[in-house]
């Protein structure tokens, strides 16, 4: 068969730096491989075993997300060490508030001409989210499709699994009145909001990512790449000792919206807003943009990633083994009754 005439390569798909990318993240992806992984990367599937052990009636808990918007100031610095760390975050903070514990993660890289280091450099920070999460970045898809991004762009989803019991899904259910909130502080603006933060700081005030903003304490663009906070590790720590009734991860919706998502009916959470101390980048987005408190509040964590619903009689108790684990966290409210016109949250 002849070798000559049009080939693949000539379309803009490159096999061979396909092959060189997955020689540079093998020995990433497999740091983080747990003892339940049963096949090395390459297959057709990831084979994950379950610990039938571990479990009476283990139910599996799935996520998908990505890292929006935020992908744009990645490209602008041409930075991308960090951006999978945020797409792990997005999925297993998810999965964690259902009291499960994350098993294994998927990744999808989508890019116009394969760049293997740039994605090597990706999937390393989504190999060292994995880590912290502790579980198993088993495999992905990395896609090139020439003609369809602009260069230097790429597109990033990724898909997890976890596993709890089924006696002890965290579900909201049992939240009564007189349940307390504790928030536990975000790293910024996380990776939700970014539409709004961009227009303000980049479009409408040609902020420059480079430059030192004296409020921040560091350039623009460190504060818009700082990586979301992967919540699985103090949360499971306090699962194993105490009541959480629910946990609320806020993103998309901002504190306004997500808290109400494990509400039942009856119950209204009345948040202190003075309870914490916001980093200082959502008073910049909120001065320079004239965005109000309200649209704040929906938009963004305004400094606190996820809440944790728990018993009035354990808070001091929640609160000294978190600080003792190194977080920051506050007691921003408490639960009361809600009426038929109330919306399961206030604020004051």
């Amino acid at each position: 068969m002849s070798g000559e005439g049009t080939t693949y390569k000539d379309a803009g798909v490159d096999v061979e730096a396909g092959n060189q990318f997955v020689k540079k993240i093998s020995p990433l992806v497999k740091a983080t491989y747990r003892p339940e992984v049963l096949n090395d990367l390459g297959g057709f599937g990831a084979l994950f075993s379950v610990r039938k052990d571990k479990y009476d009636n283990p139910v599996l808990v799935s996520s998908t997300d990505g890292v929006g918007t935020k992908l744009n100031i990645a490209f602008l610095l041409n930075r991308h060490d960090t951006i999978g760390i945020d797409l792990v975050a997005m999925v297993v903070n998810d999965i964690v508030v259902q009291g499960a514990e994350p098993l294994f993660f998927l990744d999808y890289l989508a890019m116009g001409k394969l760049d293997p280091d740039r994605a090597a450099e990706i999937v390393a920070g989504i190999a060292r989210g994995c880590e912290e999460a502790g579980c198993s970045l088993v495999g992905g898809e990395t896609a090139e499709m020439p003609g369809f991004y602009p260069e230097g762009e790429y597109e990033l989803a990724g898909f997890g699994v976890g596993i709890v019991d089924k006696d002890d899904v965290i579900d909201g259910s049992g939240i009564t009145v007189g349940d307390r909130l504790i928030g536990l502080s975000s790293s910024g603006l996380h990776s939700n909001g970014y539409s709004l933060a961009r227009k303000v700081l980049l479009a409408d005030q040609g902020l420059n990512l480079d430059e030192t903003v004296e409020e921040l304490g560091c350039s623009l663009g460190e504060e818009l790449l700082r990586p979301t906070r992967i919540y699985v590790k103090p949360i499971a720590n306090l699962i194993r000792d105490f009541t959480l009734k629910g946990i609320a991860h806020i993103t998309g919706g901002g504190l306004r919206d997500n808290i109400v998502r494990v509400l039942p009916n009856r119950c209204e959470a009345v948040i202190e807003t003075g309870a914490w101390e916001r980093p200082p980048v959502f008073s910049l987005i909120s001065r320079l943009g004239g965005v109000s408190e309200e649209e704040m509040l929906a938009t963004f964590n305004c400094g606190i990633g996820m809440v944790l619903i728990v018993p009035a009689d354990e808070v001091e108790e929640q609160m000294s083994r978190l600080q003792a684990m190194g977080e920051s966290c506050y007691l921003i409210g408490e639960i009361t009754k809600r009426e038929e016109d109330e919306t399961g949250i206030s604020f004051r």
